[in-house]
């Protein structure tokens, strides 16, 4: 699956777009400024946004590529984000988020459950999880996302996941997405936000 990012985002076209995705920014604005951890940013447009409205930003993909272009969209931005090259499973952080944001981050399911539970440990106390990814509903659409069901996530299984936070939303809704070439169209998805106790 490296292969297949490296060679998504080796172009000088960003495939997702500049702009941050809409859950994201709208819920990023309501929350006290701090530090944000960003999973698999890929282009780093979430990063950016976050970076330029007063976070301190980490951000990790394992694509080498997209850490180049993130790097860049960044500079362009004139913002400093600290972006490490990393597998979900091998991430670690010396210091703890204030938020940590989840914006399309499909892991397959044994990974999808030690990832979320590992991020107990990194998050602050009243330390938000924002979190945006598609449904598997979303199998029969044609706006991006994986095409294997257990790619896709369901609102059970996330509020599994997470049952050591106060899940504040979990929704499960159709969106238009508008993000790029591989996010447009009619779109399943779930949108959770939850707190540390």
């Amino acid at each position: 699956m490296k292969e297949f990012w490296d060679a998504r985002y080796n172009s000088s076209e960003f495939i997702y777009g500049i702009k941050p995705n809409e859950f994201f920014k709208n819920n990023l604005n309501k929350i006290k400024k701090g530090k944000i951890l960003l999973p698999g940013d890929g282009e780093g447009r979430n990063a950016v946004y976050a970076a330029k409205n007063g976070w301190d930003v980490t951000a990790f993909d394992y694509s080498v590529s997209a850490k180049k272009k993130a790097l860049h969209l960044a500079e362009e931005n004139q913002v400093k984000i600290n972006y490490i090259t990393s597998e979900a499973s091998a991430f670690s952080n010396n210091g703890k988020f204030d938020n940590i944001s989840i914006i399309y981050f499909h892991l397959p399911p044994k990974a999808r459950l030690e990832f979320h539970r590992k991020l107990k440990n990194l998050l602050n106390v009243e330390g938000k999880v924002v979190l945006e990814c598609f449904s598997k509903s979303q199998i029969d659409n044609k706006s991006g996302g994986p095409k294997d069901l257990n790619l896709l996530y369901s609102t059970k299984q996330l509020e599994a996941d997470f049952d050591y936070l106060n899940i504040k939303l979990l929704e499960e809704k159709e969106i238009h997405l508008e993000e790029g070439e591989f996010h447009h169209g009619k779109a399943s998805v779930i949108r959770m936000i939850a707190q540390k106790y």
